[in-house]
């Protein structure tokens, strides 16, 4: 990693871990549900999103429970409309609370969920992690490449096939 990178993304993450974890104006409005326990990772994450415009609309929680209370309108999120779906869920495997596996086979199970796009991004290139992912009804599996540079690339390009290019379904 260059120096100028490891000193932005320092600045960066130090910064990021002192906001709040919501980057949109509202969350009924979220496109984007970014669910991974490691803040790193998910500076990495938010900032490529946001440099391609796709991640003003984003919300990182760092477990599965918090997202499952998110996605059925559950606890702080109770608020929310179960309607206003993310068009795109990234979602790590390895994960406190509730796994990434678990909240998978949550969201496919249930008819005002099973829609939703979910992206693996994982460090786990497990054979039987990636067979259960597909198994659940996963979209992609992705391994979370090591380096800044691969890293950024891989996100920015997530973002722009799952964002801007697919056409989900709408219920």
């Amino acid at each position: 990693m260059k120096v100028q990178h490891f000193i932005f993304l320092y600045l960066f993450l130090k910064n990021y871990q002192s906001k709040l974890t919501i980057m949109s104006n509202s969350i009924h409005d979220v496109e984007v549900l970014l669910v991974e326990d490691n803040p790193d990772d998910a500076g990495l994450v938010i900032r490529e999103l946001k440099k391609n415009n796709m991640g003003n609309n984003l919300i990182h929680l760092p477990d599965g429970a918090e997202a499952l209370d998110f996605l059925f309108v559950r606890g702080k999120f109770s608020e929310r409309r179960i309607e206003d779906k993310p068009k795109l869920i990234l979602l790590d495997l390895k994960m406190p609370k509730v796994d990434g596996l678990q909240v998978l086979r949550t969201i496919r199970g249930d008819e005002r969920t099973k829609y939703i796009p979910v992206v693996i991004m994982t460090s786990s290139r497990e054979e039987q992690d990636i067979v259960n992912s597909y198994s659940l009804g996963v979209n992609a599996y992705v391994v979370k490449p090591v380096g800044f540079d691969n890293f950024s690339k891989a996100v920015a390009e997530l973002g722009m096939f799952w964002i801007l290019v697919n056409q989900a379904p709408k219920n």
